[in-house]
């Protein structure tokens, strides 16, 4: 058992700038209730659910509660820390929501631009129909569309194998299928989008809600309207005026010892086990080639520290500022937590959700009832990274791990650690 808990104490990293740590019970919590959440957390990991589980609670923008437990590396039982680093995935979509909204703002784009207006390899799209022919889209992919997962791109796992076949080429050539010796190719965004164009999609835009490959045309997007990589922008706009010092899309040989492993997560009939995945000396963010600045969750998104991640998300919980630094305006954070999907229904999130831009947003208007305020968004990642945001309670909730439960379809019913982390942030309050 390894594990670390802080109620008071100041989290500190080694260059982000920390937190201010608040009193719990003067911030309305039950401090030994609070202090529930790192043995529940602490047996996830001894049960072999997740290899390690790191948790910080803050409300009114101050650190309330912090725990770690478990391993960057199982075999060689290295513990995880304050600043380990972490492979976001899917994560990293709130941060292409506001990467979005800044150039909002200045006028560059609009939600409802077409994506051709700045990515013209994407004219003329196709739709497939029931009979395997193709039609013509109706109208043209739409930023929202990109940001809200409606754009009716189909995804690897929604394929059947005819489709996979017919579509071999231009599906290796974007890495959704992978040989044994896969290596990634050096093309760039531009040619990564003429290879997407050849792919017909499964409906009209604007249909249907279908996770999630509409992010790798919004990167293409946002690099051709800013006229800067990803990597570059997200540096320049995001991480350096929020003192994200340890985050970026490739890990630096200086920070290469603080990058766990990564693990899958396997039932059996007698328990859980967990299989190494990736290990982190093996990892393209590791290794290279350093040509992939996905943002949706494709080659893992942003690499970013738990604490580093917290700013971003207290940043937008503040309206769009943090630390005297204004990124958004506040009615733009209002426009991106907003219902950009209707009454749409979306599977993935089940009732009570709407999605919002690079958010998912609990409404509370259809669905059971929840211990969550309405307005509580955020979203995660395909490797166990986590984080809600409640503007009604003034809370921040985040919980990483590095556990890839997708491998195996079915495992996640059982790994509940984010919906008990939840549960139990709520039942503190007083």
């Amino acid at each position: 058992m390894l594990c670390s808990t802080a109620l008071h104490s100041l989290w500190h990293l080694s260059m982000t700038q920390p937190f201010e740590t608040g009193d719990p019970a003067a911030l309305g919590f039950d401090p030994e209730r609070l202090s529930n959440i790192g043995p529940v957390m602490q047996q996830f990991v001894d049960d072999h659910y997740a290899p390690n589980l790191v948790t910080m609670v803050l409300r009114h923008g101050k650190l309330v509660y912090s725990h770690r437990c478990g391993y960057s590396d199982i075999e060689s039982q290295s513990p995880v820390a304050e600043d380990t680093l972490f492979r976001l995935f899917s994560s990293t979509k709130p941060m292409a929501g506001l990467a979005t909204l800044l150039l909002y703002e200045e006028g560059i784009l609009t939600p409802d631009d077409p994506v051709t207006r700045f990515v013209p390899e994407l004219k003329d799209m196709r739709v497939q129909r029931a009979d395997g022919g193709t039609e013509p889209v109706r109208r043209d992919i739409t930023i929202r569309d990109c940001l809200t997962n409606t754009t009716s791109l189909a995804s690897l796992a929604d394929m059947p194998m005819s489709y996979r076949q017919m579509y071999r080429k231009p599906l290796e050539q974007l890495g959704m299928i992978r040989s044994a010796g896969y290596k990634p190719l050096a093309i760039n965004s531009r040619e990564r989008m003429a290879a997407l164009a050849q792919l017909p999609l499964a409906d009209h835009p604007g249909k249907h809600f279908i996770y999630h490959a509409g992010y790798s045309i919004l990167g293409a997007v946002l690099e051709a309207a800013s006229g800067r990589d990803m990597e570059t922008f997200f540096r320049e706009r995001i991480f350096k005026p929020l003192g994200m010092d340890d985050s970026g899309f490739y890990v630096s040989p200086d920070q290469a010892d603080r990058f766990p492993n990564c693990y899958a997560l396997l039932r059996h009939s007698d328990g859980p086990s967990l299989r190494l995945q990736e290990r982190a000396s093996d990892s393209e963010k590791v290794k290279g080639p350093q040509i992939n600045f996905g943002i949706g969750g494709d080659a893992g998104g942003v690499v970013s520290t738990i604490t580093d991640y917290a700013r971003f998300a207290q940043m937008l919980l503040n309206g769009g500022e943090l630390d005297g630094v204004r990124l958004l305006g506040r009615k733009t954070v209002d426009l991106m937590v907003g219902n950009h999907t209707g009454e749409m229904v979306t599977p993935m999130l089940g009732g009570g959700y709407h999605f919002g831009l690079g958010v998912a947003v609990f409404n509370g208007i259809t669905g059971k009832p929840s211990i969550r305020s309405r307005g509580c968004y955020g979203w995660g990642g395909a490797a166990g990274t986590h984080h809600w945001a409640d503007p009604q309670e003034g809370l921040l909730g985040l919980v990483f791990s590095q556990v890839h439960g997708t491998v195996i379809r079915g495992v996640w019913p059982d790994n509940e650690y984010q919906r008990d982390f939840q549960r139990l942030v709520y039942q503190s309050l007083v």
